[in-house]
């Protein structure tokens, strides 16, 4: 079979990234990234009221592909340019809701919780991501020399502030007094994870709550984080990553959601976190822990394995 060549298009930020790179690999496609920069003012109007012409984007894009895959608002406009000089000779597929007519992609994958309908959408339980069991086995060992054996552990993973939750210091304080409460003081070993947005002042902050004996990941450290999820006896993770939430859901280990207050209407994270909570697979954390288990979430094979068939009846020339 042919080894089709794909151009991934995102903003650069992990979860998009994650969801274009876990679907291009589960269609086993030849990828390259692209990180996508808007000229002018063209980065702050959306998708809808933007010109579909190259001289919104700063990227010069010649090289070869078959398959265009993109994630975010400023991927919209690239994809729907390239279709539309490439024709059929390409395939675009978008990830979350576009803003715009869905008849300018071939597919559009789409999770549950964002409620979009078309005949084109594909719909997935939470985000699609590039993480893999296999994956998660081969880094397993990269954190296991900082680990105690005689104790469990909990991972806790950190996202950052977005237009939906603040991260101010009360709220982390209540988040780290209950992971102090409910695992560290019941004998549990802590494996602190940050991503791409958690501020400086609050990874210095886990390393002065918490007690020596935790371990505290400083950066940005896929290894790390890989590790951290095979190694995790209960997983945590901060309210405002609904991909964090579902990568984590590979596991099948019990997935805690530390909510905050939303400093605007999240209606989307509560249709998340309840479609989440009705398959089992989280619960809020509270001031007591549980031990659950859900059959685990693997999305990307289901929605891959849908497009693969059209893939392989498809017209590129």
């Amino acid at each position: 079979m042919t080894k089709f060549k794909g151009l991934l298009l995102t903003e650069g930020m992990h979860g998009m990234i994650s969801q274009v790179e876990g679907l291009a690999k589960a269609l086993n496609l030849d990828f390259i990234h692209e990180k996508i920069e808007l000229n002018n003012f063209w980065e702050f109007l959306p998708p809808k009221i933007t010109p579909v012409k190259n001289f919104v984007f700063k990227n010069k894009i010649d090289r070869d592909f078959n398959i265009v895959i993109s994630c975010g608002r400023k991927s919209v406009i690239p994809s729907i340019y390239l279709k539309k000089k490439f024709k059929n000779k390409i395939m675009n597929i978008h990830i979350q809701d576009p803003k715009v007519s869905l008849n300018n992609f071939d597919f559009v994958v789409a999770p549950e919780h964002d409620g979009l309908m078309g005949k084109n959408v594909l719909t997935s339980k939470g985000a699609i991501h590039y993480l893999r069991s296999e994956e998660l086995d081969l880094n397993e060992n990269y954190l296991t020399s900082k680990m105690s054996k005689e104790k469990k552990i909990v991972t806790l993973i950190v996202g950052g502030p977005n237009k939906y939750y603040d991260f101010n210091d009360i709220n982390i304080e209540k988040i780290f007094l209950k992971i102090e409460k409910n695992f560290i003081q019941n004998g549990y070993q802590l494996i602190f994870i940050p991503s791409m947005r958690t501020p400086e002042s609050i990874i210095k902050k886990a390393e002065d709550f918490f007690d020596k004996n935790q371990i505290i990941i400083q950066d940005v450290n896929k290894k790390a984080y890989l590790s951290s999820l095979k190694l995790a006896d209960y997983i945590v993770v901060t309210c405002d990553s609904t991909s964090m939430i579902s990568e984590a859901a590979i596991t099948g280990k019990p997935i805690y959601v530390a909510q905050m207050p939303a400093i605007k209407n999240n209606k989307r994270f509560k249709h998340f976190f309840n479609l989440f909570e009705t398959l089992n697979i989280t619960k809020n954390l509270q001031d007591s822990i549980e031990y659950w288990e859900y059959e685990i979430l693997d999305e990307t094979n289901k929605i891959s394995s849908y497009i693969k068939e059209k893939i392989n009846n498809y017209d590129f020339s």
